[in-house]
């Protein structure tokens, strides 16, 4: 396949899931919903996967640049996003765009600065945005048309709307936000409706906030449930946002649960609870299953407490583990088919905390990720 979709995607933190004690492998044809109908099937599942697996052909590793701060010595790079449309500002076509998390010191849940990096080797990060209100940034995503920048941070439990001058529009807080997790995704169809963000929390929600000139700014928990968990190295929750244009589907990994869910019809996804997870994260109750719902496209080995994913232009998925043996890519079909892992790091720290992918078929795509063992954004390439 050569369908090219939109790719936004912004990761989480980490933390200790038992990998020994994850659940079998169950495909997304096996979705579940007690709601008493099936749900609304996106036309992926009537299409056959594509099984070519591009994370084995990206046999070259090339350093793209630092990314710690040259003005604060931010660090610790959390969440990638390429500005895909035209000049964003101070964000040109084609950079990728990232938080950092720590501080200087190297203190969690401290680092205020987003990150602009051009995507050639060398290239030295050059700062976007800096605030108190972004503590903990470990969320950020750039619309793919008008240059908004959306970023959260989880010490600071605020999420900022940023115009493409690095200037706040909104800031969002209160008992709904309270620390948010680190990632977020955005959804615009099209130049005269309004866009939406998805905003994940350690509360095992995702808000939905409308934006843009068409939009009247209400955020709404339009799902609750995710599993959440705590451990030395921090929280996971609902994560791993990818939103596939092409056939309106919204991917969130939980790497609590080792789980992907695929939500269908993700631009319907309006109503306060419209999905409600069932413990365990495989089942799923939904007010209009004839118009939105879930349903699980894979669960257990090898994901190992996931956070950080990857679109794929022929629509396929690439997630990053934190625990088990961390920095291990997997790449997998929509339809749950696993086909292929890559360790990328060979530390037994959790490093890899954002994933972006850039290309139009399968044989001329790249993969961007971020370390924070070496502060830096590397590319996978044949």
């Amino acid at each position: 396949m050569t369908r090219c979709s939109l790719r936004l995607a912004m990761p989480a933190l980490v933390l200790s899931v038992a990998a020994a004690c994850a659940p079998r492998a169950v495909p997304s044809t096996g979705y579940a919903s007690t709601s008493g109908a099936p749900p609304a099937v996106s036309h992926r599942d009537a299409e056959p996967a594509d099984t070519t697996s591009i994370l084995n052909g990206l046999t070259k590793d090339v350093t793209i640049g630092s990314t710690i701060d040259t003005k604060n010595g931010d660090q610790a790079p959390r969440a990638l996003s390429i500005a895909n449309g035209s000049t964003h500002g101070a964000l040109k076509k084609g950079e990728l765009v990232f938080c950092n998390f720590e501080n200087s010191a190297g203190d969690a849940g401290t680092g205020t600065t987003i990150e602009g990096l051009k995507a050639t080797p060398g290239s030295t990060p050059v700062r976007f945005f800096q605030s108190e209100t972004l503590k903990g940034c470990a969320g950020v995503s750039v619309h793919p048309r008008n240059g908004s920048v959306y970023a959260e941070g989880l010490a600071s439990g605020k999420f900022d709307i940023l115009a493409k001058g690095g200037k706040i529009v909104r800031t969002y807080g209160g008992k709904m936000f309270a620390d948010p997790f680190w990632d977020l995704v955005t959804r615009s169809q099209t130049n005269f409706a309004p866009s939406y963000v998805f905003v994940g929390t350690t509360h095992g929600t995702i808000i939905s906030v409308s934006t843009g000139f068409y939009g009247n700014g209400q955020a709404t928990e339009v799902s609750k449930g995710f599993a959440v968990s705590k451990g030395s190295q921090g929280q996971l929750a609902p994560g791993g946002f990818q939103y596939d244009q092409g056939i309106d589907s919204l991917y969130i990994v939980d790497g609590a649960s080792n789980t992907i869910v695929a939500v269908t019809n993700a631009s319907k996804l309006l109503q306060p609870d419209a999905i409600v997870v069932q413990p365990g994260g495989k089942k799923f109750k939904c007010k209009s299953p004839k118009t939105t719902c879930a349903h699980l496209v894979y669960s257990g080995s090898p994901l190992a407490a996931p956070v950080a994913s990857a679109l794929l232009p022929n629509g396929n998925l690439i997630v990053a583990n934190t625990q088990g043996t961390p920095n291990t890519l997997v790449e997998l079909t929509p339809q749950g088919k696993v086909l292929a892992t890559k360790v990328v790091d060979q530390s037994s720290k959790a490093g890899v905390f954002g994933l972006a992918a850039h290309g139009t078929t399968d044989s001329n795509t790249v993969l961007y990720y971020t370390d924070t063992n070496s502060n830096t954004v590397e590319k996978l390439e044949p």
